[in-house]
């Protein structure tokens, strides 16, 4: 399976729907970040035809796919995609992320609308709530989303798609684990904390381990619920 996930709007959580949500649950898949740096660093918002050649042809050689569209290059991916007609064939789901907010509300709609536009079908679309706080009523904080998905006849939003705030996403941050492998390590954390006391380890390795033992802890109860946002991206 090739999944493409996007959005007009930034920090949606492109990058944790990719890495945590995605990528774990697809064997073997390769994220492909699509991103406004180019290679000798330099930021720029153009995405060129010739690296979007390449990625088709590199598509081609893999069985699955997790292509993170950086929000600059949103525009430029869609109007490629459309220039190489049929492209968007290559993926079987384009995710869109949106999280609370007007102006992110408003920015998936234009996605929803830029993905229409190009003759993708609302069925292999999907709209994933991020970063929601449990609290709130989903379909009335997202009123605005709802509203013009409805209004327009486009496709019905899973409200089961639905990723809540979560510390685990902050903590997991420069550790280079996701958190599919955070939850499948057997690791004794509580018992490596207790010898780094009696040792009198250093603090650094002592805070490495009190941090695992919070990450693990985390994952279990959030490991579950993306594998139910999973099945509704992929159903």
């Amino acid at each position: 399976m090739k999944i493409v996930v996007l959005s007009h709007s930034g920090n949606v959580g492109k990058t944790t729907v990719s890495d945590h949500l995605l990528a774990p649950r697809l064997e073997g898949a390769e994220v492909i970040s699509v991103e406004s740096i180019n290679a000798d660093g330099k930021e720029t918002a153009a995405l060129r035809g010739n690296q979007f050649a390449e990625l088709q042809d590199r598509l081609m050689t893999i069985g699955n796919a997790v292509v993170d569209v950086g929000a600059s290059n949103v525009e430029d991916f869609l109007m490629l995609m459309q220039r190489y007609d049929g492209s968007h064939q290559d993926f079987d789901r384009f995710v869109v992320p949106t999280v609370y907010g007007s102006k992110q509300q408003v920015d998936t709609i234009s996605t929803l609308q830029s993905l229409q536009a190009i003759g993708v079908p609302s069925s292999k679309i999907r709209v994933v709530f991020n970063m929601v706080d449990p609290k709130q009523d989903l379909v009335r904080s997202f009123a605005r989303l709802f509203d013009a998905v409805g209004r327009n006849g486009w496709f019905a939003l899973d409200v089961s798609a639905v990723i809540h705030e979560n510390p685990i996403f902050e903590k997991i941050k420069g550790t280079g684990k996701t958190i599919a492998e955070i939850s499948l390590d057997q690791t004794d954390y509580l018992a490596m904390n207790a010898e780094a006391i009696e040792s009198g380890a250093p603090e650094e390795q002592r805070a490495h381990i009190r941090q695992m033992v919070a990450l693990k802890r985390l994952a279990g109860r959030v490991t579950s619920e993306l594998d139910a946002v999973f099945k509704a991206v992929v159903h």
